[in-house]
């Protein structure tokens, strides 16, 4: 017969958070070996409860959810969307400029189908959550990586972002609070991103969906907030700050002038059509979420939940030899760094690999979110904090074997 391959489109795709070493992962768990699973930001499997008023009232419209909802999604989930950003400073836009989708995951993949052409542009910060570089590439377009400085606790280094743009640069992406390093960008810094986006007349994508996991006294500055004179797209959605992950309910916000993007727009239009509709029932989660109770708040107290488990894991980390991580002031997640002096790693995802197969403990390394250098890897904060103080402690165990060079990778 014959042979059946992977479209051509596949080859430069790559997803290390559900790669070959969780693929290792899984495959020793078969065998029965317990694994600490530090790769996803999934809160439900680490005891993260979803807000009853939620769940009360997706049960309660079931009966009125099982058929198709209108393409961008039901009138009542928009229209407390609208209210939100409203609420938050975000001007230019109605209810018809939001669409609902499954997930922030699939508006991503729509919103940049519907953009670009064969060798057009993306800035996309490194390191970043992979699936912009991955869903830029599959468009048909090349992403192009903007550094974040560790040194300025992971904010963007402006002149570096500004010196990749060329004449095939259609956007920008911000992720703020940043999926891995946990910054939360200063309104200045916001400011410096929308102003080389207004000068090179790009548009603004902006992933915003840790916009209420902060700590310490961080402020989050909607980008569009900033730029009512520029075309942005904002992204959210339920799945971290209501721990909901599974019910894939996701929004993108269009704001700005749109005259001269209508017929973007009218792609966009024809793909939320294409795929019918969003998850119905999860919809009708979102004006009761918006509208409700912020439980998150007191989880990233300073005696919450995720603010002790975040504190945990820095603190460990910053005591072990060799090792540094910046405090994240936001998301789920840590991005140590390994002193290349110390731990001389020419491949992360050997590390990764091996730190896997010694101690049972999974994590992302730091290539595999497009850092351009393998010294660097992503912890979820999400355990208890007797895990992670468990799993950090078996990390601890097999950085001392490469130390030592009894591990080399």
């Amino acid at each position: 017969m014959r042979s059946v391959s992977q479209s051509r489109k596949l080859a430069d795709i790559h997803y290390a958070i559900r790669g070959p070493v969780p693929a290792e992962a899984k495959r020793m768990e078969d065998e029965g070996h317990r694994i600490i699973k530090l790769n996803i930001g999934n809160p439900a499997p680490f005891g993260f409860e979803a807000p009853e008023d939620i769940l009360v009232d997706m049960r309660r419209m079931l009966p009125e959810a099982v058929g198709y909802s209108e393409s961008k999604g039901i009138p009542s989930a928009r229209r407390a969307i609208k209210q939100y950003y409203d609420g938050i400073g975000v001007e230019g836009f109605d209810v018809e400029d939001i669409y609902l989708g499954n997930g922030v995951s699939e508006l991503i993949t729509m919103t940049l189908q519907a953009l670009l052409d064969n060798g057009d542009e993306v800035l996309i910060p490194a390191p970043d959550y992979p699936l912009w570089t991955a869903t830029v590439s599959l468009a048909g377009g090349t992403p192009v990586h903007y550094l974040c400085d560790e040194q300025a606790d992971w904010a963007p280094d402006l002149a570096d972002l500004e010196s990749k743009i060329t004449a095939r640069t259609k956007a920008l992406v911000v992720i703020n609070p940043n999926n891995p390093t946990g910054a939360v960008y200063p309104r200045e810094v916001v400011e410096g991103m929308v102003e080389i986006a207004r000068r090179h007349d790009l548009i603004l994508m902006s992933d915003e969906i840790y916009d209420k996991i902060l700590y310490d006294g961080a402020r989050h500055v909607p980008t569009a907030s900033l730029a009512p004179d520029l075309l942005c797209l904002t992204y959210n959605g339920l799945s971290k700050s209501y721990r909901v992950a599974g019910f894939r309910a996701g929004w993108v916000v269009i704001s700005g002038p749109k005259d001269h993007a209508r017929n973007y727009i009218e792609g966009i239009e024809i793909l939320s059509n294409m795929r019918l509709c969003a998850n119905h029932p999860s919809q009708h989660a979102i004006a009761t979420a918006l509208g409700g109770r912020q439980s998150i708040e007191d989880l990233v107290l300073p005696t919450g939940r995720l603010a002790r488990q975040r504190d945990v894991t820095v603190e460990m980390l910053n005591a072990m030899p060799g090792v540094s991580c910046v405090v994240p002031k936001g998301a789920l997640y840590a991005f140590p760094r390994l002193d290349p002096e110390m731990y001389p790693i020419s491949d992360d995802e050997a590390f990764t690999l091996e730190l896997l197969r010694a101690q049972k403990v999974l994590v992302v390394q730091g290539t595999g979110l497009n850092w351009p250098h393998p010294d660097h890897f992503r912890i979820v904060t999400l355990p208890h904090e007797d895990e992670l103080a468990e799993a950090l402690g078996r990390i601890e165990r097999f950085l001392a074997t490469v130390r030592s060079g009894v591990v080399r990778v």
